[in-house]
């Protein structure tokens, strides 16, 4: 209680306070917001993400007259498909999704389909909080044009135990030799899973020698010599593997419950907090710490975008802007609650927010061109997908 007090009383500084209403136009959206209800399509799978988002939603009802709907989607693809049916049939009003929670490959999909709104991120207020430094102006490569709104940044980490493994493999080549020295401990998650296609971008830009080829879609006439190096290694890497690479889990979370359990010595998240999160949780053990390569790890910012036929437009606005808050940012950075890192500048904020202190983590490598993904993923299944 004691901290959810804090929580609200900075939310009252840095979200209603008059110099989050500098313009007439915040105050007109803010009067407009009122009453709306705002339909928040938001992936489901994590209990502790939908904590925190009931939270939210209790906010923004006592603070802006919100009605915050949370939409759980087992994959953002679901409501990207309906927003592509809604304008297909016509549907440029009214639509069923406000918000949604996005980035990379179903970004691309939706703004190469001029089915979102523009020019509205960076005229949120708390935008001025924002760490410039990450990026927040590209999504996979594909600029973002002020139609989303940062949220929450991440990068791909592996977990370990101490007791098991003092000295955790730093770069590819110690992750090969570490499962021939371990065999059948080692695995990663099943292509399409988000976090397996990150674990490929990761090897594929650690490996290759040609890394500017990344920043571009694929082209068909050098994608195999890029992606050589790739499959050269996971050929090797395979055998070494859970069930020697013939059977691969379903999700970084059935990885979780494989390292609890002792199956495995790895596991792997998108989050550099989850291990703390699930440590404070009790589902993984106490001694499970993060790591990374030494040379970088994959990393990127996630968002939330507003469709073009969005039905409560001022609402999602209002949303967008108390999900930057820094109490609303500090809330969620808290292991004990999700522990997914902040988007803001630490420096840009007075006390107490100025003075705490940013997790420390591996070098951030930019993610490929969001056609990558499909591209591997493909590669992969033709390869792999079949044993």
């Amino acid at each position: 209680m004691r901290m959810l007090s804090r929580s609200l009383l900075w939310i009252t500084l840095f979200t209603a306070s008059p110099l989050a209403l500098c313009t007439t136009s915040w105050q007109q959206t803010e009067q407009e917001a009122r009453g709306q209800t705002v339909w928040f399509n938001a992936w489901g799978g994590d209990q502790a993400v939908n904590s925190y988002l009931d939270w939210v939603s209790g906010e923004v009802k006592r603070e802006y007259g919100v009605t915050l709907k949370i939409v759980h989607l087992a994959d953002a693809a679901d409501a990207v498909k309906r927003i592509q049916t809604e304008s297909t049939a016509g549907r440029t009003k009214g639509g069923s999704v406000d918000l949604l929670w996005v980035n990379g490959e179903n970004f691309r999909t939706l703004k190469e389909a001029n089915l979102l709104k523009t020019d509205w991120a960076q005229t949120l207020p708390n935008w001025r909080y924002v760490d410039q430094q990450k990026p927040v102006l590209e999504d996979f490569s594909v600029p973002t044009q002020g139609a989303e709104s940062p949220w929450g940044s991440a990068q791909l980490t592996f977990i370990a135990r101490r007791e098991q493994t003092p000295q955790p493999p730093l770069s590819p080549q110690a992750l090969l030799d570490f499962a021939t020295a371990h065999p059948g401990t080692v695995t990663y998650p099943r292509p399409p899973d988000f976090t397996a296609t990150a674990f490929l971008e990761q090897l594929l830009l650690s490996l290759t020698d040609q890394p500017d080829a990344l920043k571009q879609p694929p082209d068909n006439s050098s994608f195999s010599a890029v992606t050589a190096p790739l499959w050269a290694y996971l050929d090797k890497l395979h055998p070494q593997l859970w069930r020697k690479g013939s059977d691969f889990p379903v999700s970084p979370a059935r990885m979780d419950a494989m390292f609890a359990s002792g199956t495995l010595r790895l596991s792997l998240t998108f989050n550099p907090m989850h291990a703390s999160q699930k440590v404070n949780s009790g589902e993984l053990p106490k001694d499970s710490y993060s790591f990374g390569f030494s040379r970088g790890m994959l990393g990127n910012v996630h968002f939330v975008t507003i469709p073009a036929n969005a039905r409560s437009v001022a609402g999602a606005q209002i949303v967008a802007n108390f999900l930057l808050s820094p109490a609303a940012q500090q809330r969620k950075a808290d292991p004990a609650i999700w522990g997914d890192p902040t988007v803001l500048d630490l420096s840009k904020l007075p006390e107490p927010w100025s003075a705490a202190q940013p997790i420390k983590t591996p070098p951030v490598l930019a993610e490929p061109h969001a056609a990558w993904v499909n591209a591997l993923e493909q590669e992969w299944l033709r390869r792999y997908g079949t044993h």
